[in-house]
């Protein structure tokens, strides 16, 4: 049989030949796998002249169908031959880009992203927390802006102590007045973390047995050894027959916690108006420049009862003794830091040589 060689009919041999030539031109022409995908399916998908053919065969007589099926069957074959064909190379072509683009020049450095990391004051303050914790002691918080009474009255500090003066003290406006007016907020920034001791005095009963770590301000200028902003930590405790033995016990542990199972304290006579008898506190430090000796680290002493009747508790029945020191000191103590500037800049190289933010990955 010969198939009739008409363009307009769906099984003309001329109209498939060209189907064909523009389907295996447009495969050749595709760049990627996608636009590969899209060719065949408008060569050889619904509506394409080769999907038509097929449907037409069974409209051609019985004795002609294998000639026409043989000729609309082998123009399919070329398409899918030419697409796998042409898949294969696209793969290859897109394996080497992939392994141009992802080659990694082992000379070259790489990028460094440091990870976060806490600061080492608060490092220390958490530590100082859980060795008071340990020892069964509550760990107290109070508010940054206080009452001047928490903050001096309470603590046994006269109006005329040279502490509430503006020059020492920063106050909330309005400023506290000598006369006492209305005008007066009677706010400051607290200036020590005693005011928390009075707070937990004055809302529970004794034993109390209680440290404080916490931020305080002070009217003073950044220098190697001073800040505006600082942070403190203040022990109290509260309990029939507490002596001045409790209290250098008690330091001597926190002591060799912090700076080794060397270190101690000594006490030397002092004065503080919220403690009676009070005492300077040295620490002994084998780390000392220049070698081991004896470095001031805070005050302490037993509480004046003058407190504890302010805070409801009766001297004749409880006594207390009480003990501060810096948290910066501390953490320059134990680090050998000389300046003030190192610890609150911000420089994370500072934080680095703790092994607190890694070195990159």
């Amino acid at each position: 049989m010969t198939v009739p060689d008409r363009d307009s009919d769906v099984l003309s041999a001329d109209r498939i030949e060209a189907a064909v030539r523009e389907a295996v031109s447009a495969i050749e022409a595709a760049t990627s796998i996608a636009e590969l995908k899209q060719v065949r399916n408008r060569s050889l998908g619904e509506g394409s002249v080769l999907a038509n053919a097929k449907k037409s065969i069974k409209d051609v007589p019985p004795a002609d169908r294998k000639v026409v099926g043989k000729m609309v069957g082998e123009a399919k074959g070329a398409i899918e031959r030419a697409v796998a064909f042409r898949t294969e190379v696209l793969e290859v072509e897109a394996e080497e880009r992939l392994l141009r683009e992802e080659t990694v020049d082992v000379t070259v450095a790489s990028p460094r992203h440091l990870p976060g990391g806490r600061h080492p004051l608060e490092l220390v303050m958490d530590e100082i927390a859980d060795f008071f914790s340990s020892m069964g002691w509550q760990i107290g918080e109070g508010p940054e802006i206080e009452h001047e009474w928490f903050n001096f009255d309470a603590l046994n500090l006269d109006p005329d102590h040279p502490a509430r003066q503006m020059q020492d003290t920063l106050y909330v406006d309005p400023a506290s007045v000598a006369d006492g007016s209305a005008d007066s907020s009677h706010l400051v920034m607290r200036t020590h973390t005693s005011p928390v001791q009075a707070r937990v005095m004055t809302s529970q009963e004794p034993p109390i047995y209680l440290a404080c770590p916490g931020k305080v301000f002070r009217s003073d200028e950044l220098d190697q050894t001073h800040s505006p902003v600082f942070h403190q930590v203040e022990g109290l405790a509260v309990d029939k027959g507490l002596t001045m033995a409790h209290l250098k016990g008690v330091l001597d542990a926190f002591a060799r916690h912090m700076f080794g199972p060397e270190a101690k304290t000594r006490l030397r006579p002092s004065f503080f108006p919220f403690t009676e008898p009070s005492a300077e506190m040295d620490l002994w430090f084998p780390q000392k420049k220049g070698g081991p000796g004896w470095i001031e680290w805070g005050g302490c002493g037993m509480v004046n009862p003058n407190v504890l009747i302010a805070c409801g508790i009766d001297p004749k029945v409880y006594q207390g003794f009480a003990f501060g020191m810096g948290v910066e000191r501390t953490l320059m103590l134990r680090h050998g830091i000389s300046d003030m500037h190192d610890i609150v800049e911000g420089d994370v190289r500072f934080s680095q040589q703790f092994g607190i933010t890694g070195k990159g990955k």
